[in-house]
């Protein structure tokens, strides 16, 4: 088999880096913040192994693919644009894609506005939510949810402000972020989404004593190596497009995602918490739901503190693909 190889590709009118592994049918996989391809290290050889190319890309504003400068430059349908872009460029019609955290978001978006291309689709950590009716921007929605607290969404909305903090000391957020969102740390010592507004977006957060299992000083070298070079500035500017996410998507009011689709996610996902009716409702808004997994003691890192099963899921789920036709 393989090794995971690199290499750099034009999309959407970025360079855009992707790391990949095996030949086959398509698989993109889409990463979440802070992350890089890095995250889906697990996943490659694995899902190479069982017959697909399975290919992980820096998105935008990450790692050593391109970042624009604007904030508009992150919008939702530059984002899909990316992913489209990077199935033309590797010569192929069709992929199967999966995404964890924003890059679920991109997924979905993916597969509701270019269904043609993508016949499959695996959410990991968060569940797909229709765009509503409502006349409320989101951002104005999530200050009415927290009240007199803050919500990390919206402490980043604010140009510098989360990257100032991040970037003092990056190894030290890394640290933090991914054991804090992680099935490991006792409940007190979880990440809060909600705060005062008297705190700083790390003071949610618990450092480490020691690094769990799944997580080594090799991979925090790695994710701490790539931010330090491209600071967070990139992947801030997605939060900071929710509100034009909402404004851009009206005709998707209500949309079923209607694709055969796996979800995965950690029992002890904070994001499950905070998202819950989506999650329950989840059957109803993706009726070609072929399995909801919830795995006991992990948190939002999926698919690299559970590999072992989120791998068998996915290839699970792919292989029965193979005998479906694809969506046209």
């Amino acid at each position: 088999m393989t090794s995971v190889t690199h290499r750099e590709v034009e999309t959407n009118g970025i360079k855009m880096h992707i790391a990949e592994q095996g030949q086959g049918p398509l698989v993109v996989l889409c990463h979440g913040f802070p992350e890089s391809w890095y995250s889906w290290r697990h996943q490659l050889s694995a899902l190479a192994s069982a017959g697909f190319h399975a290919v992980a890309p820096d998105q935008r504003g990450y790692g050593q693919t391109d970042q624009p400068e604007p904030i508009e430059a992150y919008h939702i349908f530059q984002l899909v644009g990316d992913i489209v872009g990077l199935v033309h460029a590797l010569g192929e019609e069709q992929a199967i894609i999966v995404g964890h955290d924003w890059g679920a978001v991109v997924a979905w978006h993916c597969a509701l506005l270019r269904p043609d291309i993508f016949h499959a689709i695996s959410l990991l950590s968060v569940p797909y939510r229709p765009r509503t009716s409502s006349n409320i921007r989101p951002t104005q929605a999530m200050k009415l949810m927290a009240g007199e607290q803050e919500f990390y969404q919206l402490y980043f909305q604010e140009p510098g402000k989360a990257e100032v903090e991040l970037e003092s000391d990056v190894r030290a957020a890394i640290r933090t972020i991914l054991y804090s969102a992680s099935g490991d740390p006792p409940p007190e010592k979880r990440w809060r989404f909600l705060f005062s507004k008297s705190e700083k977006l790390l003071n949610t957060s618990s450092v480490p004593e020691q690094l769990p299992p799944w997580l080594t000083d090799q991979d925090i070298d790695f994710f701490t190596s790539e931010f330090e070079r491209t600071g967070f500035r990139g992947g801030l500017n997605w939060y900071r497009n929710i509100d034009s996410m909402w404004e851009l998507t009206p005709f998707l009011c209500g949309a079923k995602l209607r694709q055969p689709a796996l979800f995965v996610a950690g029992e002890a996902d904070a994001v499950i918490a905070m998202y819950r009716e989506a999650f329950d409702t989840l059957e109803q808004n993706v009726p070609n739901l072929r399995q909801k997994v919830l795995l006991p003691g992990a948190g939002h890192w999926i698919q690299q503190e559970r590999p072992v099963e989120v791998n068998r899921l996915l290839i699970e789920f792919l292989a029965d693909l193979q005998i479906d036709k694809p969506i046209t």
